[in-house]
Parts: C-alpha cells; structure tokens; sequence
C-alpha cells in the first residue's frame, strides 16, 4: 500500500463512516460526508488541470473548508501550499512565486491582498474562494470561483489513482527569522515522524498504515480540540493524528480565549492542542476570571513553541487532572521529543525532553556527542528530502554521515547522561556580546519567570564595545522594577546574559504558530528609546 495521507484518511472513512470527523461552531461533519466534500473538491481540481505535483495555495483559517481542501489535494497527488494569511501582498507575491503557485483557494475576508498578489505571479491560474464576497471593484484576468459552486461540480464519488508514499508534503517555515522557505517531505516520512506512524512514547513504528484506524474503530473516539492555525505543522499533523486513528477534531476560526473555555464546558474534549505561552497566557486568565467545569481535559500539549515555567506552574495549579506537555521539533525534524510539565523546575535549566526516534545530538562533524556534551540537535531516519528551490541551505543542514542520512539543525542542544536532551537555543539567533555567545530562549526563558513580565523576546542590539548587547521587549503584568528584574536573572544566568536595554510594549507580536516575532521586536526597538538602560 501507499502509506499516503489520502490513503490514511480513507481507511478511518472506511472503518468509520459514520463517526463524526470534525465540529466547527455549530458545523459537523462525519468521516463519510467530508470524504466525499473532499472527493467533490478533488475532480473539480482535476478537471481544471491540477494533476500530481501541482502546487495549489491554501490561505485559509481553521474551518471544515481547510480541512476539505487538504484531503482533495492529497487525494488528487497535487501538494498543498500554506499560506500565512496575515502576509501583505509583497509576502504574499513572494510566496505564491517562490512556491510556484497555480492554484490558491481563500477565505474572502483575505480576498484584497491575495487578489493583488495574484495578479502579480502570472503562473497563478485558478483562484477559488470560501464565501464569496469578492469586491467588485476588484479586477484580475482570473475571477475566483466560489467554493461551493467548485464543490457542485465535482463528483463524490472516490477517485482511484496510483497514490504513492513518495507523494510530496511540503511545509513553509515561518519566516520570522528570514524569508520563508519550503521544506519538502515524502508523505511517508511525515507520517512516520509527526502523524503517528511511529509511536510518539515507545518510538516503535506500527505494524501496517491500516493499524490506526483500525485500533480506533475499536475503543469509543476522543474529541482534540485544536487552537493552533492550521497554516501550521503544530496544528495540521495533530489533527491528521486525531482523524487517522478515528477521532473527532474541534476548530475555531480565531483564537479567543473565552470563546476556547466555553467549548469545553460544552463539547468536553479530552485534548486540548495549543502553542505555547501565547495561548496557554490568554487561556489562564480567561480561565481565572471565567472558571467553567474542564474536567474533561485529561492533556494539554504544546506544540512549536515552548511553555515557561511559570505557565507550566500555573497549568498543573489550575488543571492538577491534565498532563502537561511540550514538544519540540520543526519543519526539518519533524517530531523531535517530547516533556511532561513539573512544578517550580529551573528556568535557567532549558527544556528537557525525551527524544524521539531519530533524534540525536551530533558535533560539527555530524557525529553523536558523549552523553553531558553540547553539539547541534539532529534527526536520522526519516528526513525530509530538503528545501525546495534552494539547494544551497538543503546542502548545508543535509548531509549523509557514515552512510546515513541525517539532517543537522541549528538548534544547540545538550546531551544528558539519561538519555534525555536539554535545549539551549538555535544558533542563527544567538547573540554574540564581548565574544561570549548567548543563546536568546535561554534569556527569554528567565525574564518570563519574573512575576512582573508577562511576555518578553530577547534580542541583540548594536554595542560600540562589545558588538552585541543582550536587550528585549517586554509586555508586563503591572508596574515593572528593573532593578528587580536583573536580580532575578543573575540569579540564574551569567551577568553578560543579563539584558541591558528594555523596551516596554503593549503586547508582543508573535507569528500565529506562536512564535515570538523578532524582527517585529528590533523594529521596535529601533523605533524608540529604551525604557530602561543599565548603567
């Protein structure tokens, strides 16, 4: 068999048909009725050219629509783009070129900027839009079709195709560091390293691509409930998890807190898939203010972005039933490894987490380091087959080391004596003060375990003397005493860690994966004065 992601949704439709598959709002729609919305989908694409390999744009937020545009691209072998739907239209043009574009489908409410960007990239041909209510005054030489009418003229019934497990997923990153960039898997290695074809715990592979469905046909489903956008992999591989192994998926167009709690009171889901301190902050004081009966929640997991240890505290005080979880990885690695939350741990210390399979801590040669040892964290086994378009950066992460295939990340990691992994930050980040390297999550880490400090991104700015100096942007819970704050971090960090500039802000901005925005953070901080400044 193909071990292809159309294949595994098709045997969950097939073991369970009539289970429900996915609750939007006051939306549902079982496993067999979005099998065929995404058959429908799915000959309509192919009727306008779209074959395997074609490259269709999805720039949509958390809907049953998204959900039935992934599967129709999948079932016709054509590769899904994600497309972050706050992109103006430069880096909308740019990725829609830079992706090689031929089709794009959109929620309306981004129908201006896609529309302008579209018309730039004449490779894009087919525009499709979820709820049509295109401006009239808009004017390309391609008009969108609307979803529904795409639907209406396509065929439920299932196409047969010769799916292949070398089918290409594609995931861009993020680009909040640098441009972004699409990385390229075969469908059967992101099964294996993020969709549940290795078990995450054991790290034993299953036996066969039907032991999903078919160990979930078997017990009563669980309902996820997943917060994060599903333009990212933190979203979408969960939710392919959840429907492979005969779950109920829950989504919310928009992250809203109260909104978030409500839901659980009301549909009870057992998982509750979030981001980081960007959502778990915003739900702990919703929660506080609000408290509604979430019992249900027997795990809360963190993906893409990491908990601080505060949040970490606060999560286990308010949900003592629920496990808490963080877990690392990237569009490169995939699954990397996975922690469970414990009260009151160093926050000086980094993230430990037992690593997946794979996942291997190597020095500058590629080569595994002794058990205590710093090096670049790695994955073997199942990689990705590199960066599309650029095989500049593919040579310089991916490389073969003794005969096996690996991929070296820049994330600088520590490799400790029982087998677990301490994370310390990624190299492209650090911040190079008086020769001495600083990695900046170690820093943020700190600042947000400060009382006061609700938010923070660690940064480098310019320094006459020593080239860098370690500064950041901070959003606080009240009045902020600075002398307090550096206390509190040479408690725990070296004084050359210690940031010397601190801007004050509203609110951080962050990428909707959760990820701190830096370039929006030395923006800011190049905009203004500091409020603070050590002596």
């Amino acid at each position: 068999m193909s071990r292809n992601f159309a294949d595994l949704f098709e045997h969950s439709v097939d073991a369970m048909p009539d289970r429900i598959a996915l609750i939007e709002g006051d939306r549902a729609r079982t496993f067999r009725d979005l099998d065929a919305l995404a058959d429908r989908l799915a000959d309509y694409l192919c009727s306008i050219g779209v074959g395997p390999g074609t490259h269709i744009g999805f720039q949509m937020h958390n809907s049953i629509e998204t959900m039935t545009t992934l599967i129709a691209c999948f079932k016709a072998r054509a590769v899904p783009i994600n497309i972050n739907y706050r992109y103006g239209v430069a880096e909308l043009r740019y990725i829609y070129d830079n992706a090689d574009l031929e089709v794009l489908i959109y929620h309306a409410e981004y129908e201006q900027a896609a529309r302008e960007a579209a018309a730039l990239v004449p490779a894009l041909r087919h525009l499709i839009v979820v709820d049509n209510r295109a401006s009239a005054d808009a004017s390309t030489a391609t008009d969108p079709v609307p979803f529904e009418q795409a639907l209406a003229a396509g065929s439920p019934t299932r196409r047969t195709s010769d799916r292949s497990p070398d089918d290409l997923f594609m995931m861009y990153t993020g680009g909040t560091t640098g441009l972004p960039k699409g990385v390229m898997w075969r469908q059967e290695d992101m099964w294996r390293v993020l969709g549940g074809g290795i078990d995450f715990y054991t790290g034993v592979p299953v036996s066969d691509e039907y032991q999903q469905s078919r160990v979930g046909a078997q017990v009563d489903p669980g309902i996820w409930f997943v917060l994060p956008p599903l333009i990212h992999a933190a979203a979408m591989m969960p939710t392919f998890t959840a429907l492979w192994s005969g779950n109920t998926v829950m989504f919310e167009p928009r992250f809203d807190a109260r909104r978030v709690w409500q839901l659980v009171a009301q549909r009870r889901p057992q998982i509750m898939v979030i981001t980081g301190d960007a959502m778990a902050r915003p739900l702990i004081d919703t929660y506080r203010a609000r408290p509604v009966d979430a019992s249900s929640l027997i795990a809360i997991a963190s993906g893409a972005a990491l908990l601080s240890q505060p949040v970490k505290n606060t999560l286990l005080e308010l949900f003592p039933s629920s496990v808490v979880s963080d877990s690392i990885g990237s569009s490169e690695t995939g699954f990397g490894g996975i922690g469970f939350a414990q009260k009151d741990d160093d926050p000086g210390r980094g993230p430990r987490v037992q690593t997946g399979r794979g996942a291997v801590v190597v020095d500058d040669a590629g080569r595994p380091v002794e058990p205590g040892a710093e090096g670049w964290l790695a994955k073997t086994g199942a990689v990705p087959i590199g960066y599309y378009k650029d095989q500049k950066k593919t040579d310089r992460l991916f490389h073969t080391v003794d005969g096996t295939r690996i991929v070296v990340t820049d994330d600088r990691a520590r490799a400790e004596r029982d087998g677990s992994v301490t994370l310390i930050g990624r190299g492209n980040m650090v911040v190079n003060t008086g020769g001495e390297k600083v990695f900046v999550e170690e820093v943020e880490s700190v600042v947000k375990a400060h009382d006061a400090i609700y938010d923070a991104v660690v940064i480098g700015v310019p320094h006459e003397r020593w080239g860098q100096q370690v500064a950041a942007v901070v959003s606080v819970t009240g009045a902020l005493d600075f002398a307090a704050l550096e206390s509190h971090v040479r408690g725990h960090l070296a004084g050359y860690k210690v940031p010397r500039q601190i801007w004050i802000a509203a609110a951080i901005s962050r990428a909707p994966s959760g990820k701190p925005d830096y370039r929006w953070a030395k923006q800011y901080s190049a905009d203004r004065a500091p409020d603070h400044q050590a002596g």
